[in-house]
């Protein structure tokens, strides 16, 4: 198995991982919390998603490029930016199909995935830093973890190696 590929499995399964791990926190809603004290990782679900998001990215981008050394940021636009245009595509194509009609917005006439990234991009920064919030954040739980969830099934299709079918009854 190449480096590149190695080290692209190794950063794809960390975001999985914490996608995993987010995924099985309480569902607290914010209407039924009666005390704050009920609230106990507000903020964490968002940092962590976007944490596997970016993640999710410089997997691709190790993929794309055969280089470990990817982009030092966390602006998730930036970092999709950086993709290979076909990888843009690709998971712009899958967003559109997969993703959008699950969770449309009513804000944007060509909704894609650069949109999505483009309405979150500092949010590993902004929710990690909730205390020094000098701004009203929103995050789109359901839309932004069902387009990681796209991005990460869509890796793994790069380098799943399915199994040779017998052609005409004989093995191969």
């Amino acid at each position: 198995m190449s480096a590149r590929l190695s080290t692209a499995i190794r950063i794809g399964d960390a975001a999985r991982a914490i996608l995993r791990k987010t995924k099985s926190f309480p569902d607290q809603r914010f209407a039924e919390a009666e005390d704050w004290l009920d609230r106990e990782h507000v903020g964490v679900e968002p940092m962590l998603l976007a944490l596997s998001m970016e993640l999710a990215l410089k997997a691709w981008f190790v993929f794309d490029y055969d280089d470990p050394n990817v982009v030092k940021s966390h602006d998730l636009t930036r970092l999709f930016d950086a993709l290979l245009p076909e990888s843009q595509q690709r998971l712009d194509e899958e967003f559109k199909r997969l993703v959008n009609p699950r969770h449309p917005s009513v804000f944007f006439v060509d909704y894609g995935i650069r949109d999505i990234l483009s309405q979150h991009k500092d949010a590993f920064i902004d929710w990690r830093y909730l205390h020094e919030a000098k701004k009203t954040m929103m995050f789109d739980q359901s839309a932004f973890e069902a387009t990681l969830e796209m991005v990460l099934n869509e890796f793994k299709k790069r380098y799943r190696i399915e199994p040779v079918k017998p052609l005409f009854g004989h093995s191969i």
